[in-house]
């Protein structure tokens, strides 16, 4: 059975807040009315009421020994009847009465017969694309509520899932062990068979492996495991017409288990999660090998520059010697110097001079050498770096299906041509070819009889490049290994765009077949541009982008005298005074200190405990195949396990200071019990109840969120690790979305090196939780022109921090445009305006592109990585860019014109850097390091640290709420700006070494107060600046 907690079905909370019980359960007059006139005792009211709140906002009824005390209480004390009514039947018929007139008034259909069918087919259609019971379930719960139906029993619907997933789960099975055919079969089954000695690992272990650190032999390696990969089968043909996510859980819930857990499966089940962990494994090596070949093309070119600036201080002599040499010619051939008479003799005397120095060919030599390292040319110094690394890069070439996703084939067609030469040793091939039929022949001109001949086109390549790969000694040919060298470089650089992509990947798919198809977008488009506030139409969206610029643009120009802090001098320099926060008054210091002083004692493992008795988001966690936990008891083993990966102590540290649990226990629950999935819900769990408490509302209003990046360590043989210059160290990059009210939203583990504007979207898509932030902060990284265009598009306002703002373009609305005061910041005149053309052009591809990733069609991650400027024939990212040059001046002019604006991103970037180093704190076995290599598992680590630190944020609040009704019942003034400078960062309080101690988990604490009705929470508007 799957648990209910596990899914939306209405229930009754384990804790009812005050708040709930007001806005829920308190009956209205003409609720009162309609019921007393209906019921001849006091009993009978109270029952008749309290199923009537129960029904309207459960949508069934519960029993009336189900429904909580304190909910009967609220609705007796509401109707003012005494503490000796209860809400009780003495007879059936009454209660059955009285069901069908709170029915008939709720306008529900109850009919048990047809709910059931609109829950069955709506599960039927989910199966197909959902394994989870408990998703399954919801998803009926939603088709039932827009039917307005009477929902049937929990279990009714529970038993109902279970068994059309079984049923669909059987036939999908079934399907694919056809299509894998006998051969296939006893292959598969041999893979859970270990062969050899002790230590040795079957290929069902294989199948897990991720892809190690971007060596040249990890490389070499990795390309073979894809060979091997590929040898087990055509796995797209065995699952086609399969929806990927059910595919997805299916390998999902192998991954978890072990050989002998898909032992004890059936043999149609176990073949087919063998066949779904084959078709992950052949997916995720063609993405490890083409991101292993665009890191090897970066270090490799890398290395050439490297070598470029070696060469530059060791030609610095050279250089040296030249010039004296130079000069010594240059004296001997001066026209008004002593030896100018005698015309024959000063040439002898120039001649001994370069003699001197080592003779002519020797000067040269020099000379052309200095030459060559002159400026910043490395390319002519990357092909002796590739040598290593080239026949293993061919090799990937003949392993990957690369194909163009545009009509540009030049890269591709110059890959194949130079593989046809790989076994040449000469220098130069031809730049040009004869044009065969398929017959191999020749083909001719009919109009002249003349051979056709095709060209090599090698526009791609930059003017470096093009002069590297040709030699002028030799026209019409290529230099072999330099022509070598720049298409592999060419082809990385694609990849990474998406000009080129590989068939059968994930993230190096063609991107464009994950779109929406137009009809799809056509239904969609009013909806979502209602939604997010934008116009419907290309001319609308083009005006309204005018229309905001314009508007932008002269509403500075206007305020500008009155600006104290934005300045531009007589020379058109601007400049922005920083602003400097004011000190806490005496009040709020007095309160600070008064509320850390009295904060009581805490460990996380009690933290841990109370929230999870209190919030319920250790039921997120399950066993992978859906099912409920059998472990003797889920609570506490969830707990340890949070505890554990969320110290970051591990389960080998954790299990020698925790009585009654072992490491494997600990790793083995988090493995197969909980997913990233998983912790995201459990994350949104303690973030919803968070948002509750009354405290917070000094903060903010969730209305606001800052991302940023903290490095964290971790092992280094994997593809994800790299070594940060900007942080130190090596490993990833913890990104947190933290809100104005001070907890995480969201958090993920990313490269380092890639930039962090890139994930800025996709968090606000991904997080779970109900708070819908508007506003996006985020420092210098968190910003680029396709993102600026993206959080538009989305409903999201973009507001970095930009460090570098004086080196940014502003944008005019035309070339006509000029502004009295703050022409300086557009540039020369004419310059630096909007293509609207181009943005209108391209209005139907923005749409399409945004619904696609609103939709969840296509990752924004994916999408920006994509929109990058090295892309010659993505009319996208043109768009985009342009859109974005609209938003990121709009923005710029708003940061520079509204101090409070900079207040408030300020202080928004404060937060998420202050929660960097709280979450730390949180996380501080093995010194922060996360050990593990496996990328998944990296970020599992971060999640389980948010969770952790998010519940200490919400137990902490709790405590200063209770400190601060102590204070306030002392006859405290508190005033709610003093509140607004506290902050649940506390840690002085909180013990997080020693023994740990399971005692707290199984005690039930009492029910947590969120609400603070003594006090006032109303913050008064800021003072607006002074003017200049």
């Amino acid at each position: 059975m799957t648990s209910i907690e596990r899914t939306a079905y209405p229930r009754f909370k384990r804790f009812l807040s005050a708040r709930e019980l007001h806005v829920f359960y308190t009956p209205q007059p003409e609720e009162i009315a309609w019921t007393s006139g209906l019921v001849r005792s006091d009993s009978h009211l109270l029952a008749f009421m309290v199923q009537l709140k129960c029904f309207n906002r459960m949508g069934y009824f519960p029993r009336l020994d189900e429904v909580p005390e304190a909910v009967v209480a609220h609705i007796r004390r509401d109707l003012g009847l005494g503490e000796d009514v209860a809400a009780v039947y003495d007879s059936e018929r009454t209660w059955g009465r009285h069901r069908l007139l709170i029915r008939r008034r709720s306008e529900v259909v109850s009919d048990m017969p047809a709910a059931r069918a609109v829950a069955a087919a709506a599960i039927r259609e989910a199966a197909g694309r959902k394994n989870d019971p408990a998703d399954l379930i919801n998803v009926a719960l939603e088709k039932l509520v827009e039917g307005s139906f009477e929902l049937p029993g929990y279990t009714t619907l529970d038993e109902m899932a279970s068994a059309i997933r079984e049923e669909v789960n059987s036939a999908i099975f079934a399907l694919v062990v056809e299509r894998i055919g006998p051969a296939g079969v006893a292959g598969l089954d041999r893979m859970l068979i270990t062969a050899g000695g002790p230590g040795s690992k079957s290929d069902y272990n294989r199948l897990k492996r991720t892809a190690p650190r971007p060596s040249w032999t990890n490389y070499r390696l990795q390309i073979e495991h894809l060979r091997w990969a590929d040898s087990l089968g055509d796995s797209r043909s065995w699952w086609e017409g399969i929806a990927r996510s059910k595919i997805a859980d299916f390998a999902g819930e192998g991954e978890a288990g072990d050989a002998a857990v898909l032992g004890d499966y059936g043999d149609a089940k176990r073949i087919a999660i063998l066949a779904a962990m084959v078709y992950a494994a052949q997916q995720r090596a063609r993405d490890d090998t083409a991101e292993m070949f665009c890191r090897r093309v970066g270090t490799l070119t890398k290395r050439a520059r490297l070598e470029l600036e070696e060469l530059k201080k060791k030609q610095q002599k050279v250089t040296e010697a030249l010039i004296v040499n130079y000069r010594q010619v240059l004296e001997h051939l001066d026209p008004y110097g002593p030896a100018a008479a005698q015309h024959a003799a000063t040439l002898e005397m120039a001649r001994k001079t370069v003699e001197a120095a080592g003779g002519f060919p020797e000067e040269l030599a020099r000379i052309d050498a200095v030459r060559a390292t002159h400026g910043d040319n490395h390319v002519p110094l990357v092909a002796r770096h590739f040598r290593k690394d080239r026949s293993s890069m061919l090799a990937m070439v003949g392993v990957l299906d690369l194909e163009a996703t545009s009509a540009d084939r030049s890269v591709l067609q110059l890959l194949d041509y130079m593989r046809e030469h790989t076994m040449l040793t000469r220098d130069h091939i031809p730049d040009r070819i004869s044009v065969l039929d398929e017959q191999g022949r020749p083909v001719t001109y009919p109009e002249t009889g003349e051979q056709r001949i095709h060209v090599f086109d090698t526009s791609f390549a930059s003017e470096n490049w093009n002069r590297s790969i040709r030699d002028r000694s030799r026209p019409g040919m290529f230099v072999r290994r330099h022509l070598e060298a720049c298409v592999l470089t060419y082809l990385a650089e694609e990849l990474r765009t998406g000009d080129i992509a590989v068939t059968g990947a994930q993230a190096y798919a063609n991107w464009a077949d994950q779109l929406l198809s137009p009809d799809e977008v056509a239904a969609m488009l009013p909806g979502f541009c209602a939604e997010v506030g934008i116009p419907a139409t290309a001319a609308g969206f083009r005006a309204d982008l005018h229309e905001r610029l314009d508007a932008q643009c002269r509403a500075t120009d206007s305020a500008y005298p009155d600006l104290a802090d934005f300045t531009i001098d007589e020379l058109g320099r601007p400049s922005l005074k920083q602003l400097r926060a004011a000190p806490p008054t005496p009040s709020a210091q007095a309160i600070a200190l008064a509320v850390r002083d009295r904060m009581p004692e805490r460990t996380l493992m009690g933290i841990l405990a109370r929230t999870g008795h209190w919030l319920d988001w250790w039921r997120r966690f399950s066993p992978v195949s859906g099912s409920d936990p059998k472990l003797k008891d889920p609570f506490v083993r969830y707990i340890l396990t949070t505890f554990t990966y969320g110290t970051n102590l591990g389960p080998a540290q954790a299990a020698r200071h925790i009585a009654g649990v072992s490491a494997h226990e600990l790793a083995t629950t988090s493995a197969r019990h909980v997913t990233i999935g998983k912790l995201n819900k459990a994350i949104a769990d303690v973030v919803d109840a968070f948002t509750e408490l009354d405290l917070i509302k000094v903060w903010g209003d969730g209305s606001v969120v800052a991302a940023d990046g903290t490095q964290v360590d971790t092992f280094i043989d994997n593809l994800l690790a790299e070594t940060s210059i900007r942080y130190g160290g090596t490993g990833g990059i913890a990104y947190h979305y933290v809100s104005d009210t001070y907890i995480a939203l969201f958090s993920k583990f990313i490269p380092v090196g890639v930039w962090e504007a890139v994930h800025i979207i996709q968090g606000l898509l991904d997080q779970q939780s109900k708070v819908r932030p508007g506003t996006i902060h985020a420092d210098t990284q968190g910003q680029a022109l396709p993102v600026y265009a993206l959080a538009h598009l989305c409903g999201f306002e973009l507001m970095p921090r930009v460090r570098n703002w004086k080196d940014l373009n502003f944008y005019r609305t035309s070339a006509a445009t000029r502004f009295r005061h703050i022409e300086a910041l557009f540039g020369e005149p004419g310059r630096n305006v909007i293509d609207w053309d181009l943005i209108e052009r391209h209005y139907d591809d923005l749409m399409r592109i945004v619904l696609s990733v609103a939709a969840g069609k296509i990752s924004s991650v994916t999408l920006l990585r994509r929109l990058s400027t090295y892309s010659r024939r993505n009319n996208f990212y043109k768009a985009f860019r342009e859109v974005g040059r609209v938003i990121r001046t709009i923005q710029l002019l708003r940061y520079l014109s509204d101090p409070q604006l900079r207040r408030r991103t300020t202080a928004a970037t404060n937060k998420v850097e202050s929660y960097n180093n709280f979450s730390a704190w949180c996380r501080f076995g093995n010194e922060g390091r996360v050990r593990d290599n496996d990328p998944a598992e990296q970020e599992k680590h971060i999640k389980f640290s948010t969770l952790l630190t998010n519940a200490v944020i919400f137990h902490t609040t709790l405590d200063m709420m209770s400190v601060l009704r102590q204070l306030a019942g002392e006859g405290w003034e508190i005033k709610p700006e003093d509140l607004a400078v506290l902050s649940p960062y506390q840690t002085m309080r909180i013990n997080r070494f020693g023994v740990y101690a399971t005692d707290e988990i199984t005690i039930t604490p009492e029910q947590y107060d969120a609400h603070l009705p003594d006090i006032d929470l109303t913050i008064p508007e800021p003072v607006p600046s002074p003017a200049r």
